[in-house]
């Protein structure tokens, strides 16, 4: 590794964090069949930690959005650039997403997702921001978060900078 990266969230903190989830989830749905679709590429790693805590009948499905080029900025226009393969009318959906920031992200995948007609749609993050909601995307929230973190720029367990330090098994932020 290259960037010198300080733990800011722990592997032990993320999984006890993503059993909690779980359970309040599978407790939710309990009866239910539920479709997951993970947001990638961030949101790879969670989604399989937490789905295999799920004691439902479970489906699941991956969009990919993109508004980064490279670096630590978002460009603001969000792109699907993998669409659903599988049809969500009727579905208890749940979207699991790495981290929610702006609210660009969240707020087009809900304007592409309701109008297909999905049974329930509710979203699970890992990370929130809400220092970072644009003014019009303040009423954006997660339905089920793992961890509400101030505004800084951070990798690993999915997260990347340009691309790497996804595999880290922590929650890290950058250092200078």
């Amino acid at each position: 590794m290259s960037a010198k990266i300080e733990v800011m969230i722990s592997e032990e903190q993320i999984l006890k964090r993503i059993s909690e989830l779980a359970e309040q989830i599978n407790n939710d749905y309990r009866g239910k069949e539920l479709k997951v679709v993970c947001v990638l590429t961030g949101g790879f790693i969670f989604m399989a930690d937490l789905v295999k805590r799920l004691n439902l009948d479970v489906k699941t499905d991956f969009i990919d959005l993109s508004s980064y080029s490279s670096g630590t900025e978002s460009s603001g226009n969000v792109k699907i650039v993998r669409d659903l393969k599988t049809p969500v009318k009727g579905e208890h959906l749940l979207v699991i997403e790495d981290i929610v920031d702006t609210g660009r992200s969240y707020n087009r995948i809900l304007t592409h997702i309701l109008p297909l007609e999905p049974a329930s749609f509710a979203l699970c993050t890992l990370l929130d921001k809400p220092s970072r909601r644009d003014e019009e995307l303040k009423h954006l929230n997660a339905d089920y978060i793992g961890f509400e973190i101030e505004n800084e720029f951070v990798v690993g367990y999915g997260l990347d900078f340009d691309q790497k330090y996804r595999n880290l098994p922590f929650i890290g932020r950058m250092l200078n």
